[in-house]
């Protein structure tokens, strides 16, 4: 079993920002595969449902970004659910706008959500899709950047990118993540 996780802030002001990109690779996921969001528990919203196969959980977790960790750890450990089957995908500044990038472990770099996840979870050594949303012009308008709400103009170059994202998470779980990385980091 597979947990694919979007990472997010749970409410309607934070939809349509660079720092739900998470939220967005998830909830496409979710249409693709016809997986409904329709449980609630472990501080998030899930579904269950097959993807190549393979019996997943979508989850958005409810918490804000900051502790994404927890809800994360109390669905993998009530499910047992191997850290190698856990998938996070993530918004990333480092990353040109609409560019994703795949890694089987790593830090979080300044991204505050992933910290809560390794914290949490205890390991970075679980999958990472990480969203390209690019940095801003100075890095005192970082909080900005992630959080405003993006027109129609920037959120269509940031499609692609979520695109991606979901088609890599198909992959990792069809082919595997080397496979999936030799695919999608280019």
């Amino acid at each position: 079993m597979y947990l694919i996780v979007g990472l997010g802030n749970p409410e309607p002001a934070y939809s349509r920002t660079r720092h739900n990109m998470g939220f967005d690779a998830v909830n496409l996921i979710a249409q693709n595969n016809e997986i409904k969001f329709d449980k609630k528990g472990f501080e998030g919203i899930y579904g269950l449902g097959n993807i190549e196969g393979e019996k997943v959980i979508l989850l958005k977790p409810q918490t804000y970004m900051n502790e994404s960790g927890k809800s994360i750890v109390k669905i993998r450990d009530f499910y047992k659910i191997e850290d190698d089957k856990i998938i996070v995908i993530y918004d990333d500044i480092d990353l040109d706008v609409g560019t994703i990038k795949l890694r089987k472990k790593g830090g979080a770099g300044t991204h505050n959500g992933m910290k809560s996840v390794i914290s949490y979870l205890d390991t970075d050594e679980f999958v990472h899709i990480r969203i390209g949303t690019g940095k801003p012009v100075f890095k005192e308008l970082l909080i900005s950047h992630v959080l405003e709400k993006l027109t129609d103009e920037e959120y269509n170059k940031l499609t692609p990118a979520i695109e991606k994202a979901s088609k890599a998470t198909e992959e990792v779980i069809k082919n595997g993540i080397d496979i999936a990385m030799n695919k999608f980091n280019i």
